[in-house]
């Protein structure tokens, strides 16, 4: 397995390897995507309207409960390829084990504090009575299996690292799919409340971390458990390279929340359900370009760690053009079949809500002709262990570039707000830019062998 892995990375022609690496990686990310629109459609239907504004309400509490675990496992990933590349296993395999531990104690500590803190921080949104309560439940389920769930988006990353690409196709793919049985059997069948609807996830995750766990128990994948060694330096390292992924759920969130304040003030429920269709359009294809530049990572990690520099910008390469090829195509799709992908989320729209939705769509898709630049560029600044830049485009494109726009468009109206993701991914395109720019020097450089 050791042989495999470090031979795929560091053999394998770039365009087949890109090939190898992100067809399952936006696959993964897709299928999981799509679990998440089930997961509503089933509460909606089988629950009713208030089970299903509950779950949207706690859901980003579970979000950053799950996005303090993706910090860890994308913040060590970084450094586990690069040391592979570098040759030093020893110093990759005592991350990984840190970072399982920190994940687990890091569920312990945040699951706790989120069930004992649910009533207070639904109360704190404004829910009250059968709506709060609701809230509460779905919340306190996922906070009780915290420990055991959350580390299942970081083993993805260990999986890809030690080679099992599809393998870590295979396990998200098969945790969307458990994940949606039991919903269906829990909430259809079984008549069960909105706790199972959480229920439900939850154990899809767990039965899914324990089969992704095998290879590591077994011995059998490039990394290894040993004995935890801690240092001020690794931690620090892993939470420096992680920063990037944390810091966009959390802005994402922060943005978001502004957004529905001023499309209710502005539009009502109507501008709230227009938007909602243009937050699920890009639910589909944001995870295509994630799950595509995130899977190659380790590759460029290992890379740049073994000083293969040809190989790295080789294989980027790829990855800026696939963006490019995927994020444009659906400019195309988008702007030529608006009023089907309304009708798709919401039935029996009215002429009006159709009308504006369309519009909203044909502005909003605008920003694909440009958004993947600044996707790419971020996963490479991340894969090469240069998280600050990282981050910088991160929190700009996630909040400041957003809420900037909101005050400079805001005479246009509603218009504004349709047109706000387009003028996010211009202003993240041109900082892109800049960064790549910046950072010429080091990606210029020679492979080792050459020196």
């Amino acid at each position: 397995m050791h042989t495999r892995s470090t031979t795929f990375f560091s053999k394998t022609p770039p365009l087949k390897l890109f090939l190898m690496a992100s067809v399952p990686g936006a696959i993964s990310m897709l299928a999981s995507s799509l679990y998440q629109t089930v997961d509503g459609v089933f509460v909606g239907q089988f629950l009713g309207a208030t089970a299903f504004a509950a779950i949207n309400l706690a859901m980003p509490f579970v979000v950053i409960n799950f996005a303090l675990s993706d910090l860890i496992g994308v913040g060590s990933s970084v450094p586990i390829s690069i040391s592979l590349g570098k040759k030093q296993e020893k110093e990759a395999d005592n991350i990984f084990t840190c970072s399982i531990l920190l994940i687990i104690g890091t569920g312990i500590l945040v699951g706790g504090l989120l069930f004992l803190l649910a009533p207070a921080l639904i109360h704190m949104m404004g829910a009250e009575g059968e709506f709060a309560g609701l809230a509460v439940q779905y919340l306190r389920v996922y906070a009780l299996c915290s420990p055991v769930t959350t580390i299942v988006y970081a083993l993805d990353n260990y999986l890809r690292i030690s080679g099992y690409i599809r393998g870590s196709m295979a396990v998200n793919i098969f945790m969307s799919v458990l994940s949606a049985v039991l919903e269906f059997i829990f909430l259809g069948v079984l008549r069960w409340g909105i706790w199972a609807a959480a229920l439900a996830s939850c154990c899809g995750m767990m039965v899914s971390a324990l089969v992704a766990l095998s290879p590591f128990f077994r011995g059998k994948a490039q990394l290894h458990f040993c004995k935890p060694r801690f240092s001020f330096y690794m931690v620090r390292q892993v939470v420096y390279c992680g920063c990037p992924s944390f810091l966009n759920n959390v802005a994402s969130r922060i943005t978001s929340i502004v957004m529905n304040a001023i499309l209710v003030r502005l539009g009502g429920e109507t501008a709230v359900s227009v938007y909602g269709v243009l937050m699920f359009v890009d639910g589909f294809i944001q995870p295509l370009l994630y799950g595509m530049c995130d899977s190659v990572q380790p590759a460029v990690g290992y890379n740049w760690g073994a000083q293969t520099y040809s190989r790295v910008r080789a294989i980027e390469k790829c990855c800026f053009i696939a963006s490019a090829i995927i994020s444009i195509a659906a400019v195309f799709v988008i702007a030529a079949l608006p009023a089907e992908i309304t009708r798709l989320f919401i039935s029996d729209v009215s002429a009006d809500v159709l009308a504006m939705s369309v519009s909203a769509l044909r502005l909003f898709c605008l920003a694909y002709f440009i958004r993947w630049l600044s996707f790419a560029t971020q996963s490479y600044m991340l894969a090469i262990e240069k998280p600050l830049p990282a981050s910088i485009i991160s929190v700009s494109t996630a909040l400041i570039f957003p809420l900037i726009l909101i005050v400079v468009l805001w005479p246009l109206g509603l218009t504004g707000l349709w047109l706000n993701l387009t003028g996010t991914s211009i202003l993240a395109a041109v900082l892109s830019i800049v960064v790549l720019g910046r950072s010429r020097r080091e990606r210029s450089q020679p492979d080792a062998a050459e020196d």
